[in-house]
């Protein structure tokens, strides 16, 4: 005869199913904390190396420079006299007297522009002269001379050319910057497998799909090595024609700071220019990693 439940058999079993519960769950959270775990010990791993060489750097910059007759600041010095630059970078009295947010704004749009002309007509080329063999023999050499010569000395004849400093810079950034492009694309489509390309005349791919399907994807971790060298191109190039130009921009301001003797200014725009390169590197880098799904260096 079945007994009807009573209250103490109620309030027993509820112990019973909660600790069922709770051994249950306890792996689950245990899995998580020990992917956290794993993850901050990854982070610290990459993390604290260059934080505590950074730190012992600084250490002796500060030691070296606070001697007297040093030609140099030490960190405290510089940190000192460009608290108003750090604290305030978007401060704008007219002219050429910016924040250092207006002037690595202005450099940054110029070499947006350049880069992304040089990325296309370099891929282009690329593409080109990998794919046909009289191309490759007409233009590699062209290209080869070319490359070597310095961006400044493009500066004087593009100045001559389009007369103004804007699309001046642009075009020594694009001639800069294009060269590595057509070359590593051009080596990437030199080397797709002969495998690839017999399988697309197996499957009568037209040139548009053979060139969307199997050039591009076979090329990528060529194509994505060359943009990491010109985007660093272009801004190497960009920071010395804006020397000579003038007017807002980053290399600009570290001219005038040069030439007013502010030497701590010099000192926070090279820091800037040195993390800004290398956030850029890092986006093409990222960039690269998703299109290629990983095969790209980074």
């Amino acid at each position: 005869m079945n007994m009807p439940a009573t209250k103490l058999d109620v309030e027993t079993a509820r112990p019973v199913g909660a600790a069922a519960a709770v051994v249950a769950m306890t792996p689950k959270r245990a899995a998580r904390s020990e992917a956290y775990a794993r993850m901050a010990r990854e982070t610290a791993v990459r993390v604290i190396p260059p934080i505590v060489v950074i730190a012992l750097l600084m250490l002796v910059w500060e030691l070296v420079c606070r001697r007297a007759g040093s030609a140099l600041p030490p960190p405290s010095k510089v940190f000192q006299d460009t608290k108003e630059l750090i604290f305030d970078p978007f401060f704008d009295r007219g002219g050429i007297d910016k924040g250092l947010f207006w002037h690595l704004s202005a450099s940054l749009q110029r070499v947006a522009l350049g880069y992304s002309l040089s990325a296309i007509a370099g891929i282009a080329l690329g593409v080109l002269v990998g794919q046909s063999v009289w191309a490759m023999r007409g233009l590699d050499p062209l290209f080869q001379v070319l490359r070597t010569i310095p961006p400044l000395a493009w500066l004087p004849l593009s100045l001559a050319a389009f007369r103004d400093g804007q699309p001046s810079a642009i075009f020594v950034i694009f001639i800069t910057s294009i060269w590595p492009i057509i070359i590593n694309t051009a080596v990437g489509i030199r080397n797709i497998p002969q495998d690839y390309r017999n399988v697309a005349a197996v499957v009568q791919l037209n040139p548009l799909e053979f060139f969307g399907k199997i050039m591009i994807p076979a090329a990528a971790p060529y194509i994505f090595t060359g943009l990491r060298i010109g985007i660093g191109l272009s801004w190497l190039a960009i920071i010395a024609a804006e020397m000579l130009i003038g007017g807002v921009g980053i290399g600009f301001f570290i001219w005038d700071a040069w030439n007013s003797s502010h030497i701590s200014e010099i000192i926070l725009a090279l820091f800037y220019v040195g993390i800004i390169g290398f956030v850029l590197d890092r986006m093409i880098a990222g960039l690269g990693k998703i299109v290629t799904r990983g095969t790209a260096q980074g």
